[in-house]
């Protein structure tokens, strides 16, 4: 991983919205990549752009010396790193690991002790940001692991990145995320809220938006969902349905720190009943929706 050397042999392991972005971005970089995706029909269009396309995670594993994954949840990622055909099956000694996915501290701390196990070395880097920002190099990564470690990979992480953050052990990363994602699922489960009050009192809503968006509420999230709810623009930039998974993770996780989450409790009820509606796959704004319909 010396920058005087040929370059790093990066794999990357899921190919959603972000980390199709995330692939491209190493591409673009000149790392030599290897991809895997549980959907082949997702990889075509990296290979076309040069990348390999791995047959398993363990195949994609071989001979690469960074290894990231970016999927949906623990169960996800657990069935790419484990197993006969997982990619720590594959990875060789001295192989960096990241787990980039939003995912529950103990799986992390779980993971990490499979990996020192193989001999390998782990960090976890789950991003802030969305599929806009994978796309552009602009995530930003928050870090659990050893600085050492970070300082190995980070030439492969900065083409990725708007800010990499150390901000501890294994598992701080994962947990700093599912904090941040609780609070920002609690602001878009009360904007939708407001939007409806404004909508069903016959305020002007551009008007009422305006002094919202641009007055103390006005964070960057609520500016961003906020147009997309008046659109209304649902297209997928965070999926609904994976912003009630990491509520659930941040509610399970303080649990384990004697401390509810009331707010987020009852955000997630409102992500929950607008997947029963049939929006998960949507973006999160769509968490309007049985609002606007009356439930």
């Amino acid at each position: 991983m010396n920058p005087s050397t040929s370059p790093t042999r990066v794999t990357l392991l899921g190919l959603g919205l972000m980390g199709s972005g995330m692939a491209r971005r190493l591409l673009a970089a000149g790392f030599p990549l290897t991809v895997f995706n549980r959907n082949p029909a997702k990889a075509a269009p990296l290979a076309a752009a040069g990348a390999r396309v791995a047959a398993s995670p363990r195949d994609a594993a071989t001979g690469a010396q960074v290894i990231i994954s970016m999927v949906a949840d623990d169960v996800a990622s657990r069935n790419l790193w484990l197993g006969e055909h997982g990619a720590l099956a594959g990875a060789e000694k001295g192989t960096v690991c990241i787990e980039c996915s939003t995912v529950t501290v103990g799986w992390v701390k779980e993971l990490a002790g499979a990996a020192r196990a193989g001999g390998c070395e782990f960090i976890d880097a789950p991003v802030t940001g969305s599929r806009l920002q994978a796309a552009a190099g602009e995530l930003n990564l928050l870090v659990g692991g050893a600085a050492a470690t970070l300082e190995k990979v980070r030439p492969v992480l900065l083409p990725l990145s708007r800010s990499i953050t150390l901000l501890g052990p294994v598992g701080s990363g994962a947990l700093v995320k599912l904090i941040n994602n609780f609070v920002c699922g609690v602001q878009v489960a009360a904007l939708a809220e407001a939007m409806v009050l404004i909508e069903r009192s016959g305020l002007d809503r551009a008007r009422a938006l305006e002094v919202l968006t641009a007055g103390a509420p006005g964070s960057p999230l609520v500016k961003t969902l906020a147009a997309r709810m008046a659109a209304p623009d649902y297209t997928p930039n965070f999926h609904l349905g994976l912003m009630a998974k990491d509520i659930g993770y941040a509610i399970q996780e303080a649990g384990t720190h004697s401390l509810e989450l009331a707010t987020a409790n009852a955000a997630l009820a409102a992500f929950r009943r607008a997947i029963a509606a049939g929006h998960g796959m949507q973006d999160m704004a769509a968490v309007i929706e049985p609002l606007r319909a009356g439930g």
